[in-house]
């Protein structure tokens, strides 16, 4: 639980002298408070981490961070490790992060990554670059894979990839006694992302869709992945000499995964089994820069493109159980039904917009180290500072959602501020490259799947969420699939 500077007073007695502090007694706003006064969870950097650790604590991050947030108010500090941060919850101090960015936003490295990369003499990608090299190379990206246009071209190859897995699905369904099947979506979602997106980045197909054994090293990319995602949250927080100091067995195990991702990266392994084309081929995404592996180099190579392969695969639907779990529970819950028993509000209009994953963010924080000093909360951080938005508690918080938890469309579609609510791929220039790739991916999955079967959740319960890097379910949810037709 959250302890700290003023015990574990109720949470609207602290909301509400925070309240009343940022008054002066006329009324009118009253100055700033010191950064020493915001509150605080703990003092000890290294016996946080400690309690981080404890019986798996690093992957209840998500809810120690919502649990400290109703002790202490919308912000707190908190110092674990080799970090000292400010955690917020209210979207008009995101707001105020946003402004105080700067021209070359930074987000909370992560030394094990870079450690990886000084290893075996790799450059930095676009994940892990800062300042001037950061922006010419997102400079670079942003027209395939954000813009209006470079949208545009990859639509058709992600619907190409959603139809063949509807059809696929189509095909088992025929297959199997009574029209039905119930199964872990997972492995298949798994197949679905890992061929969409190579074929929307570099125009291949990679065979993963017609029912038999994934290729090998598909599969071992797919296990890297989860690998490196699982042992990244206990390194984090972490000095760089203390990371050769930890037990073999996990950093060992983080450095194979990093270096089976590099590998199929930069060796071409999927192209030499004959699936076609090569990076940056002309009908991909990546074909638009009009470049290939050799002319970007072994920054981009190896780098940037580890960052759109490894975020929107990674990050974006390595949690890919999620989407009919956590999105539709989200933004269209009448598919599963209500998994929290909340009444069910009429169905939103036709064409209700693309609506945003906000109970379950696969990032679970939005971080930025201000480019000046800012006020949050009526608290003066000094630039520098590590501050953390808490998205899955903004996203469950009432203060911020009447009835958070409960499935309405209709909060979106009113006249109501809704500025900085939404932040699953975070904001401003240093936003989720992959986003728009991912939207369109999920968007047309949903398309495909929901015109032609209908899903049924084996149970109704919620699901527990992990931190492993990402936000995952504990464990996937079984769905039964039945044809419309």
């Amino acid at each position: 639980g959250a302890g700290g500077a003023g015990g574990m007073r109720p949470r609207g007695a602290l909301w509400g002298a925070v309240g009343r502090r940022a008054l002066s007694a006329g009324g009118a706003p009253a100055p700033p408070q010191p950064f020493e006064a915001i509150p605080s969870l703990g003092r000890g950097r290294w016996l946080n981490l400690l309690r981080l650790w404890r019986r798996g604590g690093s992957q209840r991050f998500h809810l120690r961070m919502q649990d400290a947030f109703r002790s202490l108010g919308p912000v707190y500090r908190e110092r674990v490790g080799t970090y000292d941060c400010v955690n917020v919850l209210l979207p008009r101090d995101a707001a105020q992060l946003f402004r105080a960015e700067g021209d070359f936003p930074r987000r909370m490295g992560i030394e094990a990554w870079s450690a990886h990369r000084r290893l075996r003499n790799h450059k930095c990608g676009l994940f892990l670059l800062n300042g001037p090299s950061w922006r010419s190379d997102r400079l670079a990206l942003n027209p395939a894979l954000l813009s209006p246009a470079g949208a545009r071209r990859f639509l058709p190859l992600l619907d190409a990839v959603a139809r063949d897995f509807a059809a696929a699905l189509g095909r088992r369904l025929r297959q199997s006694p009574g029209g039905t099947v119930t199964i872990d979506p997972h492995p298949l979602l798994f197949r679905f992302t890992l061929e969409a997106s190579s074929y929307a980045l570099y125009g291949e197909r990679l065979g993963l869709l017609g029912g038999g054994a994934a290729p090998g090293g598909a599969q071992r990319f797919l296990g890297a992945l989860e690998a490196m995602l699982r042992t990244t949250p206990p390194l984090l927080f972490l000095p760089p000499p203390v990371l050769r100091l930890l037990p073999p067995p996990l950093w060992q195990e983080h450095l194979r995964a990093w270096d089976t991702i590099f590998q199929h990266d930069t060796g071409g392994q999927w192209r030499a089994q004959g699936t076609g084309g090569a990076l940056g081929a002309t009908w991909g995404a990546l074909g638009t820069l009009g470049v290939s592996v050799g002319a970007m180099g072994c920054r981009w190579g190896a780098g940037v493109l580890l960052y759109v392969l490894g975020v929107p695969w990674g990050g974006r639907r390595l949690s890919a159980p999620c989407w009919p779990w956590g999105f539709l529970k989200d933004t269209g819950g009448g598919v599963l039904g209500s998994p929290l028993g909340d009444p069910q509000p009429p169905p939103p209009p036709p064409n209700t917009p693309f609506a945003p994953r906000r109970l379950y963010p696969v990032g679970v924080t939005v971080q930025r180290y201000p480019a000046r000093d800012v006020v949050l909360h009526n608290y003066r951080v000094p630039a520098g500072t590590l501050c953390q938005v808490g998205l899955y508690a903004m996203g469950r918080s009432p203060a911020v959602f009447p009835h958070p938890e409960r499935y309405d469309p209709w909060r979106w579609l009113g006249n109501g501020d809704n500025s900085f609510k939404a932040l699953a791929f975070g904001f401003g220039a240093r936003q989720c490259i992959g986003r728009r790739l991912a939207e369109a991916e999920m968007m047309l999955f949903l398309i495909h799947v929901l015109r032609n079967f209908s899903i049924e959740a084996v149970s109704t319960e919620d699901i527990p969420t992990v931190f492993r890097f990402i936000l995952m379910p504990e464990t996937s949810p079984l769905l039964t699939f039945r044809s419309l037709n």
